[in-house]
């Protein structure tokens, strides 16, 4: 098989370890962090402001997100000498370098979701069934080995 170059392709990629991609924040692609990206697209927000926005999320697993967010230089923290204490979140540049990659991530999910979900359904049945898919752990289990795994 050949690549676009017309190379023969490489049967999987190989990583060096010097790669700039090493340290890429893979935390972009968490639960959390877009959800965070788009909260603080318009403006500056509080944490409990976040939280309400974001439903679901606990305020230990926001804390972190924030934390990481900031360590990758994504978001800047920002903390007022008031009473009671103030602090807010903002997007930096870098952060908002993300809301383009956002936007096409959310685009590719309207577009892609009905297959996505039937692709998830076609699986779940296998596994329910017995069947498996040929691969990894689960691939033939038995259907009440499977019971209280939820579909992802």
């Amino acid at each position: 098989m050949e690549n676009a170059a017309g190379a023969p392709a490489a049967e999987a990629p190989t990583f060096d370890p010097a790669c700039p991609m090493s340290a890429f924040p893979v935390r972009i692609g968490d639960k959390w962090t877009a959800m965070v990206v788009l909260c603080l697209e318009t403006r500056p927000r509080r944490f409990t402001e976040l939280r309400q926005l974001l439903g679901a999320v606990s305020a230990k697993v926001l804390t972190e997100t924030l934390r990481a967010m900031e360590r990758d230089g994504l978001v800047s923290r920002n903390a007022f000498d008031e009473n009671p204490p103030r602090v807010e979140y903002q997007l930096t540049a870098l952060g908002r370098s993300l809301l383009q990659l956002v936007d096409a991530a959310r685009s590719w999910a309207r577009d892609n979701l009905d297959d996505l979900l039937a692709a998830r359904r076609h699986h779940d049945d296998l596994l329910r069934h017995g069947t498996g898919t040929g691969e990894g752990a689960g691939a033939g289990a038995a259907p009440s080995a499977l019971a209280g795994i939820r579909p992802v």
